[in-house]
């Protein structure tokens, strides 16, 4: 859909340009300050649900299949909430209103039938006619194929390779594991194992899913193979590769295995201490669960009562609503304390909220005791840096990241601590952690520094597009606030690294890609405040193109929104409904321009007030009924994961009014003088 067509589809209240009354923004900041507070967790910390789509109950009902454990009354509540939504047209979607998703159809089906639900049923022959018609299951990702073939569903040799030697390979080594993200790190190290061990669990023949392979099972698969022999490409280089390992595996030529998959136990065992989880994300708790059991471990062996009370604690119980009369179980992929706490913070000490105020004091000083003083993964690249920084979760000491570091750093600054000479001694360490972690091109990536390897995507198995954690403009525009708020200027060199870096990325018509949020609203917004901070001119080129994109996308409602298939189709770039937490990084990002006089400013804040409810919060959320959800303005992996996190629609808001009343403010005394 192009920009016009979006545009005449959309209601369009006019208004002319008619600043909000600053009463009523006084008071809408006033509502919102106090709503937010009262959200504040006892022990100093916020920390809103993440929502995410069905794949994780679909795993949940997989995961307690296979190792024959779990609460039925929970199974069976978590299906309820995956069932809930199912597209019209039988598929299931990573994101509200997106289209449907081979891998997650292929194991909401499946996970349904594991729940007794018949192939019959309307629902299931909905779901499967679509799985059949977009490739069947042999176009699921390698992660999907896995989990299937340890339930008997497809073969282990028709999945890529992933063989846990891969542990053995030297830091120094080209293909060593800390040349691919963290993430995936965390998750491949205990599916390799699963991968040597080959689980297996026999189901009833009532729960196989061999109608979904188009043409049968055997010849889908064969048919798979086929089409791999092409011309030569890395891609198929690596796919000779994987054959010559599957060879290996079947004859066993493996002198290396026994040693490999006790390095990768160690390496497991290591990153389970210290954390809420292996990696603290979803996917790597998971697999570690069923990497410790196909070791050895037992089910009442600390280390795999450990993991389950881990990965259970990501559960929320939902009682029967007006809406959902009967109760449901549903998953989160990790938590967001320490990531909330900082955006509330800074929101909360921008609004005005004294800094002196024992509320922020507790917040504060709960993020400090969440620092990191151990080396994680990170150090590898940098070895003689010491640890510093903040992690997004409640512990993952292994894996701070330049993002949440940054935005901790900011709100740090709201406050006055007793303990100033300690909090001072903090934010050094984490400043000199950040500039370590700066990339040679200048730009920051999250988990690590310069992992920027191409080639790593042409891996059979790399195929869940995350492979790579590569420096993107939207934790660099951050961490330029950040750096202004201590005191560096244009004048240092690592700034001017950064500030070409972003430039560099700028898109034709102005706007920069958001990796972390949903998606050029979410990466302009962030580099314009930190140009803005760090000194950059409004009136440079660069800026004004920025400002005048955002203009250009605005809803005729006043608001602006974004979907997440804005990362499959660039052309998409900024429309969607008008969303809180769009709008407002919309505002932020046109003031940071110097923009305090457009019709846009006027109208976006005026569709702020409007929308705003009157305890002071917003709704973000579309549909009806059961089906009603929170749109998701939150990246996981671009293309295949992404979230809803439930605060980003109370402290963004906040945070754009009380921007815009200072700009307001400091026009009007301007004018005046």
């Amino acid at each position: 859909m192009s920009a016009k067509q979006w545009k005449t589809q959309t209601a369009a209240p006019k208004f002319g340009r008619l600043d909000a009354d600053m009463a009523d923004v006084e008071s809408a900041i006033s509502r919102s300050r106090e709503f937010l507070l009262s959200l504040q967790h006892p022990e100093g910390y916020w920390c809103g649900e993440l929502e995410a789509d069905s794949m994780l109950e679909a795993d949940y009902i997989f995961l307690h299949t296979l190792l024959e454990s779990g609460d039925p009354g929970r199974l069976n509540r978590a299906f309820v909430e995956m069932m809930r939504y199912q597209n019209e047209d039988g598929s299931w979607s990573l994101y509200p209103g997106g289209p449907g998703n081979i891998s997650l159809s292929v194991k909401c089906y499946f996970s349904a039938k594991l729940m007794g639900l018949s192939a019959e049923d309307p629902h299931m022959v909905k779901c499967r006619e679509w799985i059949l018609q977009h490739g069947g299951v042999v176009a699921c990702n390698t992660f999907t194929k896995m989990y299937l073939c340890a339930l008997g569903q497809y073969d282990y040799d028709a999945v890529p390779a992933i063989p846990p030697e891969i542990v053995l390979f030297p830091k120094w080594f080209y293909f060593n594991i800390y040349e691919i993200s963290s993430w995936s790190r965390s998750i491949l190290v205990p599916l390799a194992i699963m991968y040597a061990k080959k689980p297996f669990k026999k189901i009833l023949p009532e729960q196989c899913i061999d109608e979904l392979f188009v043409g049968g099972r055997a010849n889908s698969i064969l048919r798979l193979r086929r089409d791999r022999k092409k011309l030569f490409s890395w891609r198929n280089f690596f796919i000779v590769l994987d054959r010559i390992m599957h060879w290996s595996e079947a004859v066993h030529i493996r002198p290396l295995r026994k040693l490999a998959l006790k390095r990768a136990e160690q390496w497991m065992l290591q990153r389970l201490e210290l954390t809420d989880g292996l990696g603290a994300i979803y996917p790597a708790m998971m697999n570690a669960i069923i990497a410790l059991r196909c070791l050895g471990y037992s089910e009442d062996d600390p280390q795999v009562i450990r993991a389950r009370d881990e990965f259970e604690k990501l559960g929320i119980e939902q009682p029967p609503t007006a809406e959902m009369p009967e109760p449901t179980f549903r998953m989160q992929p990790c938590v967001s304390p320490v990531w909330d706490t900082a955006q509330a913070v800074f929101a909360l000490g921008e609004a005005g909220v004294p800094r002196n105020d024992p509320r922020m004091l507790k917040a504060v000083d709960w993020m400090l005791s969440k620092e990191v003083r151990h080396k994680g993964d990170w150090a590898v690249k940098v070895p003689k840096t010491d640890p510093g920084g903040w992690y997004f979760e409640f512990a993952n000491e292994f894996y701070p990241d330049t993002d949440d570091t940054a935005q901790v750093l900011l709100a740090l600054c709201k406050v006055d601590n007793p303990r100033e000479r300690y909090q001072h001694m903090v934010a050094q360490r984490a400043i000199a952690w950040e500039f370590a972690m700066q990339c040679r091109n200048g730009g920051w990536g999250s988990f690590d520094k310069d992992n920027t390897k191409m080639i790593f995507q042409y891996i059979p198995f790399a195929d869940h597009n995350a492979m790579l954690d590569p420096p993107t403009v939207d934790i660099t525009g951050r961490i330029l606030e950040m750096l202004a708020a201590y005191g560096y200027t244009r004048e240092d060199k690592r700034v001017q690294k950064a500030i070409r870096f972003i430039f560099k990325e700028q898109e034709p018509d102005g706007s920069w890609f958001g990796r972390w949020g949903v998606n050029y609203l979410y990466g302009t917004f962030l580099v314009l405040r930190g140009l803005e901070a760090i000194g950059v001119d409004h009136h440079e080129p660069q800026i004004q193109q920025a400002a005048e994109w955002i203009r250009m996308v605005q809803n005729p409602d006043g608001g602006w929104g974004e979907t997440c298939g804005s990362y499959d189709d660039p052309d998409t770039r900024g429309l969607g409904p008008s969303t809180p937490s769009q709008t407002a990084w919309a505002l932020l990002g046109l003031l940071a321009a110097g923009d305090d006089r457009s019709d846009s400013i006027a109208k976006g804040a005026r569709w702020l007030l409007t929308r705003q409810r009157a305890d002071g919060s917003w709704d973000e959320s579309a549909g009806a009924g059961p089906k009603r959800q929170a749109l998701y303005t939150g990246t996981g992996f671009p293309r295949v994961f992404y979230l809803a996190y439930t605060l980003y629609r109370h402290y963004f808001p906040l945070l754009a009014l009380t921007t815009y009343r200072r700009a307001m403010e400091r026009a009007a005394n301007g004018a005046g003088g």
